[in-house]
């Protein structure tokens, strides 16, 4: 099953989008380039939103 996507805040929205414009003037450069860094790096922001989002939801109880 896959997690649910987090809630970003205005900042993480901000840093994601300036990586995915990276990543699509990389794509342009051709097919063999690769994106892997700039996708961990969005896939690190998401799971730092998610720890955020759970630490926000155990302190609310």
């Amino acid at each position: 099953m896959a997690l649910p996507e987090p809630r970003l805040t205005t900042g993480e929205k901000a840093r994601v989008t300036a990586l995915v414009a990276r990543m699509c003037k990389r794509s342009l450069a051709g097919d063999d380039v690769d994106l892997s860094d700039l996708e961990r790096r969005v896939d690190r922001i998401v799971e730092g939103a998610r720890h955020r989002e759970e630490c926000d939801r155990k302190n609310r109880k």
